[in-house]
């Protein structure tokens, strides 16, 4: 078959964040997690499909199974939190499920900025942890500015100029708090071109990827087939600047933390039974340390304002603000459902059958 004519994948039905949510904690529960951890999972994974993360969110879920069982991951972990200065700590994980490691370096920025103002957090023994956004959108539902990095769970970018996979998707995210009620100014972005999690989606449902995600390793071609995905590295945004990102995020979202970078990175997508040693950053920075919030939310808007208001570009469809997209998609997916793509509704039930849980069809009545 030519590799520009794939099958259609069919129309993608909707489940209620709810049913997503019981069905990923379900799953972590027989996986060996506690119930409050399980549903702390599964709460913060129906929250990325809500947002629009669709490749870090139940789509994850028979992967993370997969380590859970593997023993690659600690489903009881014992979190622990060493405050190494007045604004710093390290939280070292016990390699748990990222998200629950996440949440404890989310609620320790947030008391550290509360407390003097700012607050640097350091994470090592996690894994991974779904979207960056999850977390500066946290602080920034508390008023604070989030600032956030990790190592990414498998690397699949060289070093400009180089050819060996020796670098991750390391996201940068930030989230600045816009007022009671509003949603946050919120950058959420990879260092690559694209994320991996969305190559993996075009790998599902076996749809072309464009030009310009991946390259060959061996000649610097164009990869659009996703069945040759694995032969490629992708890009960096940017050329050299992107991959000068990269290197230093993953430096001080890893190496700073004595977590895995580099070589030692383990690729989670093809080891079911190694601790992977991820290593993160959260920044939380007190607004109100510099103005009033309220006053800070209302020069915010203004300016916010000012921006949306610009002109539009012939040919584009005008301003967008960071955060702008994944406040829309929030909210018409809380009222008609997360699209489930028919190969994913497939891989759930099986996995759901193999863990002797309910489908996720039987959760939607």
């Amino acid at each position: 078959m030519n590799a520009a004519v794939k099958p259609d994948p069919g129309i993608a039905a909707t489940a209620p964040a709810q049913a997503i949510e019981d069905l990923v904690a379900d799953a972590m529960r027989v996986c060996g997690l506690p119930a409050e951890d399980a549903q702390r999972v599964g709460k913060l994974m129906a929250e990325a499909d809500l947002t629009g993360a669709d490749g870090h969110g139940i789509f994850r879920l028979p992967q993370y199974v997969r380590r859970l069982k593997g023993g690659a991951v600690n489903p009881t972990p014992r979190i622990e939190v060493e405050r190494a200065a007045p604004g710093v700590a390290l939280v070292d994980g016990d390699n748990g499920m990222g998200h629950l490691v996440m949440s404890v370096a989310a609620d320790t920025a947030t008391a550290i900025a509360r407390e003097i103002g700012i607050a640097w957090v350091g994470v090592r023994r996690s894994n991974h942890a779904g979207p960056a956004a999850l977390y500066v959108d946290m602080l920034a539902q508390r008023g604070l500015v989030g600032i956030y990095s990790v190592v990414a769970s498998s690397n699949h970018m060289a070093p400009w100029g180089g050819t060996s996979s020796l670098l991750g998707t390391n996201p940068l995210a930030i989230a600045i708090p816009a007022g009671e009620g509003k949603p946050p100014v919120l950058l959420d972005i990879a260092t690559t071109v694209v994320s991996y999690g969305t190559v993996k989606k075009h790998v599902l449902n076996d749809v072309p990827m464009p030009e310009g995600w991946l390259v060959s390793r061996k000649d610097g071609s164009a990869i659009t087939d996703p069945k040759r995905s694995g032969e490629g590295l992708l890009l960096p945004i940017g050329g050299h600047k992107g991959s000068g990102l990269a290197l230093m995020l993953g430096l001080l979202a890893g190496t700073l933390n004595a977590a895995a970078f580099g070589s030692e990175v383990i690729d989670f997508n093809a080891d079911s039974t190694s601790e992977t040693n991820t290593g993160h950053f959260l920044v939380a920075l007190d607004v109100a340390r510099f103005m009033p919030p309220a006053a800070f939310a209302a020069v915010l808007q203004r300016q916010l304002d000012e921006l949306r208001h610009d002109a539009p570009l012939p040919g584009t469809d005008g301003v967008r603000i960071p955060g702008d997209r994944r406040a829309v998609l929030r909210e018409a997916r809380i009222r008609d459902g997360v699209p489930i793509p028919p190969p994913l509704r497939r891989q759930l039930d099986e996995l759901a059958t193999t863990l002797g849980i309910e489908p996720l069809a039987a959760r939607q009545s």
